[in-house]
């Protein structure tokens, strides 16, 4: 189980969207709406198919986050080293934000809502990339969360109580739903784990029981399916894409960037609630993964955060997908 330290200390940065001290960045953004027939490609959107389904990327911004401390079971001499066989900075590491949405069964779903305006200044891109990929916040049928970090959820409600999806049916893992909404836990929880409680309420507070939960394998969508995968957070929650021969794993924070917790899927994360369980999970969809061949998504991956994984020693390598 992870240490409190690390509960207090994930706890805090997750309840303000991985606000922690950030490098001022270019904004990722595209104001107009590319023509029906222009390529798939653009700064802060990314556009792919599954089957007959409709995949597009919606990025929003990133957060840079000081490598002291981030790898709790590393050196920082050997989380460096991760950074530098990478061509990343040594100084801190470049987390960005990729959340999806699904044109399925004539429906526009979205799986995760970035950070709002709640996040680091380089984040909050997610809605002027959204609309540049031509999507409306009014048209919205559905949004699935995956887990209840505000690097997730935030963009579901500003900071002024603005709800941004008026008419999308929100549904959460009941996992994570029955963990974060109990308020003995947030009673008992260390301090630091506190916000990131109160930030839960903030957001769903207002939807009361209009929030629908769901099982693990439970389809809550049309070809999408609830997989869990505990330990990130009590009820985080990857999902599987399936359609016309087509298949997708979205892995959520399965991995932080895969240059460190792929590469070396038993470094703990200091965002891991219990670091051991996160473990376990990781290395068996991982493993999985590179099995099947089968093509991934994830949040915090270069932009624009899809493509395979593959067994390489003792941890397993990304591969991007052929950006087209």
């Amino acid at each position: 189980m992870v240490s409190r330290r690390i509960i207090m200390s994930a706890g805090a940065l997750a309840a303000a969207g991985l606000s922690a001290p950030a490098i001022v960045g270019r904004a990722e953004a595209q104001a107009a709406r590319p023509a029906a027939d222009a390529p798939p490609r653009q700064s802060g959107w990314y556009r792919y198919t599954i089957g007959d389904v409709e995949v597009t990327a919606i990025h929003d911004g990133h957060a840079m986050r000081p490598l002291e401390g981030f790898v709790r079971n590393a050196e920082l001499a050997d989380v460096k080293k991760a950074m530098a066989d990478a061509f990343l900075p040594e100084a801190a590491l470049p987390i960005t934000f990729t959340t999806l949405v699904l044109r399925t069964g004539g429906k526009t779903v979205l799986i995760d809502t970035g950070n709002g305006n709640s996040g680091a200044p380089t984040t909050g891109r997610w809605m002027v990339n959204f609309q540049a990929a031509g999507f409306d916040p009014a048209q919205v049928d559905a949004v699935i969360i995956s887990h209840f970090h505000g690097d997730h959820i935030n963009g579901l409600r500003l900071k002024d109580g603005t709800a941004v999806f008026p008419k999308a049916e929100i549904s959460v893992p009941d996992t994570e739903w029955a963990y974060w909404t109990d308020d003995a836990k947030m009673s008992a929880a260390p301090d630091g784990l506190k916000p990131a409680f109160q930030n839960v309420r903030r957001v769903f507070g207002p939807l009361g029981k209009d929030v629908k939960t769901f099982a693990a394998g439970k389809e809550v969508a049309p070809g999408l399916t609830a997989v869990a995968a505990p330990g990130h957070t009590p009820g985080h929650t990857a999902f599987t894409l399936s359609s016309g021969g087509g298949k997708l794993m979205i892995l959520s924070d399965l991995t932080n960037h895969p240059a460190l917790f792929a590469r070396n899927p038993t470094w703990a994360a200091v965002f891991d609630m219990d670091a051991d369980k996160a473990r376990e999970t990781r290395i068996r969809m991982l493993d999985m993964a590179a099995t099947e061949k089968a093509q991934l998504a994830f949040y915090h991956a270069p932009f624009p955060a899809t493509g395979f994984i593959q067994k390489d020693g003792s941890g397993f390598r990304f591969v991007p997908a052929q950006w087209m």
